[in-house]
């Protein structure tokens, strides 16, 4: 009886999802992100974030990102070439609270994302909200610190203790929905390689 009921969360989560796939145009995600966008809190995992260079004729030159609390970061991979790193935290040795993140230097062109990584995990279930300031070449900043519905919103992950069954060998919704996320990554991903620069031109984000 629990597998049928299982089994049958599985399908509607697949059916909606593959309708919330359809349903989100591709200019829709071109914003900055953290994947994965649903995980477990108290796993330690491997995070990244996404944003994308939409200004034509200037490069992100840095990215700011804040930490929210109780989103615990253990370490970091190295930034992509021509990136440097600086982190400020509370604490010191393993009571270390990494609180925000810089990274500067670099010379991301128009269409591809920036992107840098590191491991963390949430302490506890919830939405956890970050937020992201992004420099360009040319001295001119968005801010992804907005809700949803704005020109700019803030990245977003969702933490729960558990989801899906357990056991049985089952596919858990937890694995189901990371695999949208991907797929709604490689979209946007797709979006930015084919160009888009009609809508990006003049700079389609809030500028400070």
């Amino acid at each position: 009886m629990k597998a049928a009921l299982h089994a049958g969360t599985v399908r509607r989560t697949i059916v909606l999802s593959l309708l919330l796939v359809l349903a989100v145009p591709a200019a829709a995600l071109a914003h900055a992100r953290v994947s994965p966008a649903v995980s477990l809190s108290g796993e330690l995992q491997l995070y990244s974030l996404a944003v994308p260079t939409e200004k034509e004729g200037a490069t992100t030159a840095k990215v700011v990102l804040t930490v929210p609390k109780g989103f615990g970061i253990d370490s970091f991979v190295p930034p992509p070439p021509g990136w440097t790193q600086s982190v400020r935290s509370t604490g010191s040795g393993e009571n270390a609270v990494v609180q925000q993140v810089t990274w500067s230097g670099g010379r991301t062109p128009t269409g591809q994302d920036s992107l840098f990584e590191f491991l963390a995990q949430p302490a506890s279930p919830g939405t956890y909200t970050f937020r992201v300031q992004q420099t360009y070449s040319d001295g001119s900043i968005v801010n992804w610190t907005g809700p949803e519905s704005s020109e700019a919103p803030a990245p977003t992950i969702e933490a729960a203790s558990s989801l899906g069954g357990s056991g049985g060998g089952g596919t858990s919704v937890l694995t189901i929905i990371a695999l949208i996320v991907g797929v709604l990554g490689l979209a946007a991903g797709a979006f930015a390689l084919a160009g888009g620069g009609g809508r990006r031109g003049g700079g389609g984000r809030p500028l400070a």
